[in-house]
């Protein structure tokens, strides 16, 4: 057997050649023993950034990066193991209704989720606003919630695809994230290591998405579906609007409340419904839980109405550490903060266009997000009550509040805000739901 030499495996794919299987594993294997450098993860990235790996490639590189850690296995569990994945967006809560939804219709989520990226929220920010919540429990742990409760989200742990971990750290650190085979390989070695039968793939596209128009959501959709479905795991996905937040908030705490809005019944933001809706029934039919789409509509409707979703979100919090009275007190736990103002229209019209991405860069600007890796999120600052494409506006009226800790960052988030909208005296065509993508 050929000694493996990195710098020649490199080269190769910097020159646009096809590299060997066998040498991608052994690469990935080098990252984690230490045969490989991190100037050569480095020089890794940058020579697959302008060298796109064919499928095939991009599965083993995959299947390497989630075969670098513990992979888990459900045994004895009594419905299909299932989760889902957003590339992320603003106001996008729908991880914190999809998971105990599915779980209330029989299957069991076993959800590893992320932190902020740029002007998108993480869903683990997010479960950071409950107080007590544990993101980042032992496998024990998160085995017995998934199995008790039928749903756990969680962090990725340092046992879960950790070549994934130093890759994207060095990636971050080397202007090499927008790849679509690198995105492709990070997203799944995660969800794979979690030893899925059926994915769902919500893919953004929209000003508020990382790939801000339908050529590059579908590109990378695309790519998602068919090494995820090479891997092994059944695998589909949906291209959803990001044109607009997608819930009526944007902000940690306030993302939570609305959650809790949502499963409690108080209030269901029509798009984020129709979405979760979406993406629920996709679930529910991968794991056969419905043999058609009017029947996985009617049990996730069913579980919503009568608050067996609710009281399995409420189960989850519990058992990881959070309050047992979230659902019924959520402001005696979720962070509020001090100042509360309303953002007013400008003129009147209708709603045509919202950059969603503004909007997200207005929540770090209040402190919702991170400038820096290390810093400190502020789960209690963002907006609520934000109004929608094609909403009818006269001047005055509300179209938003902002909840912030001081009067400079609410001044300069106002500001953003009221940029991001814009008028016309027409309706707009805006779907949610875009298109469904199979593997090709």
């Amino acid at each position: 057997m050929s000694t493996f030499l990195p710098q020649e495996f490199i080269r190769q794919i910097r020159d646009g050649e096809l590299p060997a299987d066998t040498d991608i594993r052994q690469f990935i294997a080098g990252i984690g023993d230490g045969a490989v450098s991190d100037a050569q993860v480095a020089a890794f990235a940058m020579a697959v950034f302008f060298n796109e790996l064919p499928i095939q490639q991009r599965a083993t590189l995959t299947n390497a990066m989630r075969d670098s850690g513990d992979v888990l296995e459900w045994r004895g569990l009594d419905g299909p193991v299932l989760d889902k994945h957003s590339t992320g967006g603003v106001g996008d809560n729908v991880s914190l209704l999809l998971a105990p939804i599915v779980a209330a219709c029989g299957g069991y989520v076993p959800m590893i989720s992320g932190r902020g990226l740029g002007h998108t929220g993480g869903t683990l920010d997010k479960f950071d606003a409950i107080p007590g919540y544990t993101t980042t429990p032992n496998n024990e742990l998160f085995r017995k919630t998934v199995k008790d409760v039928g749903c756990a989200i969680i962090g990725q742990t340092g046992d879960l695809a950790p070549a994934d971990q130093k890759i994207y750290a060095i990636r971050s650190a080397t202007a090499t994230v927008e790849n679509i085979s690198l995105i492709t390989a990070s997203i799944l070695s995660k969800k794979l290591a979690a030893g899925l039968e059926g994915l769902v793939l919500d893919i953004k596209c929209g000003s508020g998405a990382t790939m801000n128009n339908l050529e590059k959501a579908s590109k990378l959709a695309d790519s998602l579906v068919s090494v995820a479905n090479a891997a092994g795991v059944k695998t589909s996905g949906l291209i959803t609007d990001m044109n607009e937040s997608l819930a009526t908030a944007a902000g940690n705490a306030l993302e939570v409340t609305n959650a809790v809005h949502y499963l409690t019944g108080k209030q269901r933001d029509p798009r984020l419904h129709a979405v979760t809706l979406a993406l629920c029934a996709e679930m529910l039919l991968q794991g056969h839980l419905a043999a058609s789409l009017e029947e996985a509509n009617s049990k996730i409707e069913q579980v919503l109405a009568n608050g067996a979703a609710a009281e399995i979100f409420a189960r989850m919090v519990t058992t990881l550490g959070g309050p047992k009275n979230l659902l019924e007190r959520p402001q005696d736990y979720l962070p509020a903060a001090p100042l509360i103002a309303e953002v007013n229209a400008s003129q009147s019209g209708i709603i045509s266009a919202v950059d969603a991405r503004k909007i997200g860069l207005a929540v770090i600007v209040l402190g919702g997000g991170r400038k820096r890796p290390d810093d400190v999120i502020d789960a209690s600052v963002g907006f609520d009550r934000l109004a929608s494409i094609n909403t009818s506006i006269e001047k005055g009226d509300t179209i938003a509040r902002i909840h912030a800790n001081s009067a400079d960052t609410l001044e300069e988030a106002q500001k953003m805000l009221l940029s991001a909208y814009q008028f016309s005296h027409q309706t707009v065509d805006n779907p949610i739901i875009i298109q469904r993508v199979s593997s090709i």
